[in-house]
């Protein structure tokens, strides 16, 4: 298997896992935190519909830094569930395009993160894909399922059964 097709097939796994988290997020109650020191809820739902498009940009490009390429700024929240998931479902898209499209021997190739200009660290593209892209989105849909949670809204199965759905990739039920 190449590293390519090993991404595309993690891609696969987690994305349509993130997507349902994200179906379930509650527009009014996008101002909510957990706590003061949290980002609030429509932040990061919205954060997770944008991290994907990071792995465009890990592919296409050979260096990154968000605070140049936002100009400091945030993006707007979207105003409805409909727009945050043609959100996600947009940059998700490009996203497996651009890796789909891309060879091993790119992927091999090293990258760049920039935090205002001064290099925050250099890896090889697959393992920014693997670890900053993938594993963060991984990370951050985990919290949005205690976000959910704590909003008493359904959390989705996601690899086994949640304390709300059957479901997951691993167990099977009859």
């Amino acid at each position: 298997m190449t590293l390519r097709d090993a991404l595309l097939q993690e891609f696969d796994l987690e994305m349509p896992f993130t997507r349902r988290s994200i179906e379930r997020v509650p527009m009014d109650k996008f101002a909510w935190k957990p706590h003061e020191k949290s980002m609030t809820l429509g932040w990061l739902a919205t954060f997770l519909t944008l991290v994907p498009s990071w792995g465009v940009m890990a592919i296409e490009r050979d260096e990154f830094d968000p605070a140049a390429a936002s100009g400091g700024q945030r993006p707007a929240l979207p105003d409805t569930i409909e727009k945050l998931l043609a959100q996600f479902d947009e940059h998700s898209g490009k996203f497996r395009a651009a890796l789909a499209a891309t060879s091993d021997a790119h992927l091999l190739t090293s990258w760049t993160l920039k935090a205002q200009g001064k290099v925050w660290f250099k890896e090889v593209r697959w393992l920014v894909l693997r670890e900053f892209i993938l594993n963060h989105i991984v990370h951050h849909r985990a919290q949005l399922g205690v976000y959910l949670r704590l909003q008493g809204v359904a959390v989705p199965a996601i690899y086994n059964d949640s304390a709300d759905e059957k479901g997951g990739v691993f167990m099977k039920h009859d």
